[in-house]
């Protein structure tokens, strides 16, 4: 499909990767803050720290997924399966707009996954 075809999708990926930039640098400044000289209430605010944290770990790694698939719009990959080579259908990008794989090689995949653990 043509990159102009994904306009619309772009456009998303560029609100989200500013979405997800906020909060994290939100994150980064929660995480910055000072402790509480109270030795009780520093050990609750390490352990929200500890939950924070993760989220800004799950901002990042979805920050780059959707700098990912920008890459592919700008170098004419997006909407290719990286699996099989066939067109991600439409409707599964606009759901999941950073996918890799269409339906069927990521079912596969999954299939693949939960038969290994």
């Amino acid at each position: 499909m043509a990159e102009d075809s994904y306009a619309d999708l772009r456009r998303q990926l560029e609100q989200k990767k500013e979405e997800l930039s906020a909060r994290l640098e939100r994150i980064t400044a929660n995480l910055r803050r000072g402790y509480h000289p109270d030795s009780k209430e520093r050990a609750k605010e390490l352990e929200d720290s500890e939950v924070v944290d993760a989220l800004g770990n799950e901002a990042r790694t979805e920050i780059a997924k959707v700098a990912a698939a920008l890459r592919r719009i700008d170098a004419g990959e997006y909407g290719i399966c990286n699996e099989c080579g066939s067109e991600i259908d439409r409707g599964r990008l606009e759901v999941h707009p950073y996918a890799r794989k269409c339906i069927d090689c990521a079912r596969i995949d999954e299939h693949r996954k939960a038969h290994t653990l």
